[in-house]
């Protein structure tokens, strides 16, 4: 199962380092290596998130974002995406931008971290929405009751989270992206790009998770006549049959997976940066890292881990709603790329671990009431 489910994932990483060692010599291998590493470290959070959405689809839907959508994670994010920000900030073509990257790499580089406060505010608006949506909404399990059990009370305010997400934006541009940081150690005054890019975002999050949620309810409904129906397959001693999301809802959260692969991939793409000038280094790197999110994903929802470990969907999305925090505070101050990475590891890794002692309880409690009927019982 191990095998089969990471296998694409292990011979990428040995053709990728093999690769870059015979073309650059132990200096590529290195970089490709800690690049993957990083990478990697940045993909469980949105593995766990990916599975959460991806195991509502039927097996169609899930073979083409594994396999259309990875495409996309690993081409359209980790090559073409810092290309085409060089191409508008630069106001060249896509070619020609290519051509900047292999001849002047310090150029390239410069006009990327230029790019950076659009970026961050961009995807941390975008990834903070997620959190904010997740962490205002009752649940039937809450992981730190103290402050979800609140916060969900306050959910019930119609618009909380769009409010607090534009206070959020506010502060940011008024604040910290009056001295954003620059190529060279410079600051400069991005509270317009910052300001206008962090609502694009947001208005991103809004049209396509406000579709794919459209569509969720229809989910909802349908599933609600699927138990009806599993219900009459079982009275008749049949097998029910298992069928996932399909047709216009799973079209919508094919598209809602693909934009938060997408934001996902802004702190690896722009953390490659301060680890490496080199195009096809980080190309390696990177990809290496996106066919682990594959791999993860397809792990998870075969496993159906998040049924068995209820708090590991909390862990993820407090590790997005982290790094929401850390990429819009990079806007002005440098953020370690490896201090991101474990943060996301470190908080689905203690929800894994909540997970693990919660069923191990629920095991002993079970077993009580057991003995309990039985001493009653006489038996």
């Amino acid at each position: 199962m191990l095998f089969r489910t990471f296998g694409w994932s292990f011979g990428v990483t040995a053709a990728g380092l093999a690769g870059a060692a015979v073309l650059w010599g132990w200096e590529g291998f290195a970089v490709v290596a800690i690049l993957s590493i990083l990478e990697i470290s940045l993909s469980f959070d949105n593995a766990v998130v990916n599975a959460g959405i991806l195991k509502k689809m039927n097996a169609f839907w899930q073979k083409l974002f594994l396999s259309v959508g990875i495409l996309i994670a690993v081409f359209g994010m980790r090559l073409v995406f810092p290309v085409v920000i060089v191409s508008l900030t630069a106001e060249v073509g896509p070619i020609d931008a290519v051509r900047l990257a292999m001849d002047d790499p310090e150029r390239y580089e410069m006009l990327v971290t230029d790019a950076h406060p659009a970026i961050a505010a961009f995807g941390g608006m975008f990834l903070l929405m997620i959190f904010l949506d997740f962490i205002l909404d009752e649940r039937e399990h809450t992981w730190l009751g103290r402050i979800e059990r609140p916060l969900a009370r306050l959910g019930r305010i119609e618009g909380l989270s769009i409010c607090t997400g534009l206070i959020v934006l506010l502060v940011t541009a008024t604040t910290i992206a009056h001295e954003a940081a620059q190529h060279g150690g410079t600051h400069v005054d991005k509270s317009a790009t910052v300001l206008l890019s962090g609502v694009a975002g947001m208005i991103t999050y809004l049209v396509v998770g406000g579709l794919s949620g459209h569509f969720e309810n229809k989910l909802e409904e349908q599933e609600e006549k699927e138990h009806e129906a599993e219900g009459a397959a079982r009275k008749a001693g049949r097998e029910p049959s298992v069928v996932g999301l399909a047709g216009k809802a799973a079209f919508f959260m094919f598209l809602y997976l693909e934009v938060l692969d997408a934001s996902f991939s802004f702190d690896g793409v722009i953390g490659a940066f301060a680890i490496t000038n080199h195009i096809f280094w980080m190309a390696l790197g990177l990809g290496i890292g996106a066919m682990y999110v594959r791999s993860l994903t397809v792990y998870l929802v075969r496993q159906g881990t998040l049924d068995d470990y209820v708090y590991l969907e909390h862990g993820a999305h407090y590790a997005i709603g982290a790094l929401a925090g850390l990429l819009l505070v990079s806007i002005k101050w440098h953020v370690n790329e490896v201090v991101t990475g474990l943060i996301g590891v470190a908080l689905i890794a203690a929800s894994f671990w909540s997970s693990v002692r919660h069923n191990g309880s629920q095991a002993v409690t079970r077993t009580g009431s057991d003995e309990r009927r039985e001493v009653t019982s006489g038996v």
